[in-house]
């Protein structure tokens, strides 16, 4: 089987996304009789590329470590490097792999593009949060529509199966309470004030000097992005209809030094938490806040750039996933499981919770 895929964003994701698919090429023809072809590109900065007969993927991957532009590689009429609309049009791909800069608030343009793209009858696999907490109802339901797959596994925890073990991996359960931490940064700044007694604005300092934390940390250390990945866990998992701004949020910007020493001295950490829980007349409402946890506690023990997430369920009780060291690389496999799983058919099957 030969399947056609096109990239949207071909930054650190996109080209580890590429590199893994190279990787696992032998492995894709022997164990699942695929081979996958690369025949799109399209990026904000470095141009795009169509050729209905491939492109390399050693080419790609050269270009973005040099800086190039991918216009070189492109086939057929001209294409704008900015008319993404028109890209999808053109680009003769069976799914789209979606990874570029979008907006937190209201999850444009890439709630458009993959609109669009699923309208033609592609599958699309997405990294991006803004979409899903934005329109996970509506994209799922266009995608069904359509009989393609809308797929988003790296939304929530990277590469870590969070989605599909509470959509799969759970028949028959209820999910009553899903706790986690889900951002990176705000646990790596929260780890490196205990550990190293720092002040807020040396480990936060020292978070966006190894590539962590961005220049403007505010998404991260006020909560939105934590806000945002429990809200896709809300309605995808629980079947909420929540928006970001229906979380109740606090970030860790007013955490001080004294209060990481306090808590220490009383056998404590704080950990930015998140929270979805559904009440007893069934409504699930969600929050963000700092909490302490107990220093010898499963919790105490996520640090760094480490996520966790606890499902609560009237089944298994509690059921928690890990994931250590998260990056670019775990975030494209995030996206390649999401490709299997769209090849397997699992789009067939109604994952939507009303």
């Amino acid at each position: 089987m030969l399947l056609r895929i096109a990239f949207l964003g071909f930054g650190n994701v996109g080209q580890a996304l590429a590199a893994l698919l190279q990787h696992k090429m032998p492995t894709l023809e022997t164990q699942h009789n695929l081979q996958v072809q690369i025949v799109g590109v399209a990026t904000g900065s470095h141009g795009l590329a169509i050729n209905p007969a491939g492109l390399d993927t050693t080419d790609l991957l050269s270009i973005a470590d040099s800086g190039g532009s991918y216009d070189v590689l492109h086939q057929g009429q001209p294409i704008s490097s900015d008319d993404v609309p028109m890209f999808l049009a053109r680009v003769p791909a069976d799914l789209l792999f979606e990874s570029i800069p979008t907006s937190p608030h209201d999850g444009q343009p890439a709630y458009a593009f993959d609109y669009g793209a699923l309208e033609r009858g592609l599958h699309v696999v997405t990294a991006n949060k803004g979409p899903v907490a934005f329109g996970y109802r509506d994209l799922t339901a266009l995608a069904r529509r359509k009989g393609v797959g809308f797929f988003f596994e790296s939304t929530l925890m990277d590469g870590a199966p969070v989605l599909a073990t509470g959509r799969e991996g759970l028949p028959g359960s209820e999910i009553k309470r899903i706790r986690g931490i889900f951002n990176s940064t705000t646990n790596y700044i929260l780890t490196r004030m205990e550990a190293e007694d720092l002040t807020f604005d040396e480990a936060l300092s020292a978070a966006q000097a190894i590539g962590i934390a961005e220049t403007d940390p505010s998404l991260d250390i006020d909560g939105w992005d934590s806000a945002i990945k429990t809200v896709i866990a809300a309605n995808v998992l629980m079947g909420a209809d929540l928006r970001p701004s229906d979380v109740k949020r606090e970030g860790i910007r007013g955490v001080t030094r004294h209060r990481i020493r306090e808590l220490a001295s009383n056998g404590q950490r704080l950990r930015l938490m998140c929270y979805a829980e559904r009440d007893a007349d069934g409504q699930v409402t969600a929050r963000v806040q700092p909490e302490p946890v107990p220093a010898d506690g499963e919790l105490a023990a996520v640090q760094g750039t480490t996520s966790i997430v606890d499902f609560e369920t009237d089944t298994l009780r509690r059921l928690s996933i890990v994931e250590h060291d998260p990056g670019p690389d775990t975030t494209a496999y995030g996206m390649f499981a999401d490709m299997l799983n769209i090849l397997r058919g699992r789009y067939r099957t109604a994952f939507t919770k009303e």
